[in-house]
């Protein structure tokens, strides 16, 4: 039974498809002085989670006694300063998991980039604005990765069509006659691979059953091994209750009659009460 439980834990944690998420409201990267930003750990199980950070000033500090204000699973920052720009992620509390960590950014000065705060996926676009605190005349915008020069994009915005794993780097921005933005690291996730059907109208079909069935067939094996299990179990009774019953004698129905006294004879031999045992088991 043991074997069957154990089992039983890894088809949950085959078909369990809800994974724990951290979430930042704004949704971007880099914050201006004196902003407020939330981040929440997303997670649909009984798990309890905390929000913890690596700064310049502390590492692993914990939302609420050291930094923020914790809000069940949440945690909000009032007002942010540079020294808050670090690393965040969620962790349960036992320390056993950790989601996955996004890098904020403080500006001190008047411009940011807005760009995501989480990986972009291979094949998307991925569009980056150039801000500043306080609006420019000429909203032109040069962007910068790794140092280099990409373009300048009169609008202050620029977009990448189908990044690639090649599109991560360092990227920022600059606004004449207003500064330059902090750096930021955007992440490209890899594309998940799919099954090649074979035909274009068959694809979607595949992309939605192929987990379901392999989770049902996960649970039609744990069944059968559920039944022979307890099929052995059965079995395993039933001969230690025959061999523990082959060698006893079980005698029901036995009368006792006595014939009525005879009188003495006068012989030697006085013959005594007969006994008679019928249907014996």
């Amino acid at each position: 039974m043991k074997e069957t439980c154990l089992l039983c834990l890894m088809f949950l944690f085959v078909c369990k498809s809800n994974q724990i998420g951290l979430t930042v409201s704004p949704s971007r990267s880099q914050f201006f002085r004196g902003e407020s930003v939330t981040l929440k750990c997303e997670d649909h199980s009984s798990a309890g989670w905390t929000l913890r950070r690596n700064t310049s000033k502390g590492t692993r500090t914990l939302c609420g006694s050291e930094w923020g204000s914790a809000d069940g699973s949440s945690c909000r920052i009032r007002y942010m300063y540079p020294l808050d720009s670090g690393v965040y992620w969620c962790e349960s509390r036992g320390g056993g998991a950790s989601s996955i960590s996004v890098n904020i950014s403080v500006s001190g000065g008047s411009v940011i980039l807005q760009s995501p705060v989480l990986p972009v996926m291979e094949g998307h676009d991925l569009t980056l604005s150039c801000q500043s605190q306080t609006p420019p005349s000429k909203p032109s915008a040069a962007f910068y990765k790794d140092g280099s020069l990409i373009r300048t994009e009169p609008t202050g915005h620029m977009t990448l069509q189908h990044v690639s794993r090649s599109d991560e780097g360092l990227y920022k921005c600059h606004i004449s006659a207003h500064g330059e933005s902090p750096s930021s690291w955007i992440s490209v996730s890899e594309k998940p691979r799919t099954i090649s059907p074979p035909s274009t109208t068959s694809a979607p079909l595949l992309h939605v059953w192929l987990p379901v069935g392999l989770c049902v067939l996960v649970l039609l094996v744990l069944l059968v091994l559920l039944v022979l299990l307890v099929l052995l179990a059965v079995r395993r009774v039933l001969r230690k209750s025959e061999a523990d019953g082959s060698n006893e004698i079980t005698y029901s129905e036995v009368n006792i009659i006595r014939r009525p006294q005879q009188p003495i004879r006068r012989s030697k031999e006085v013959p005594g009460p007969e006994v008679i045992y019928s249907t014996l088991r």
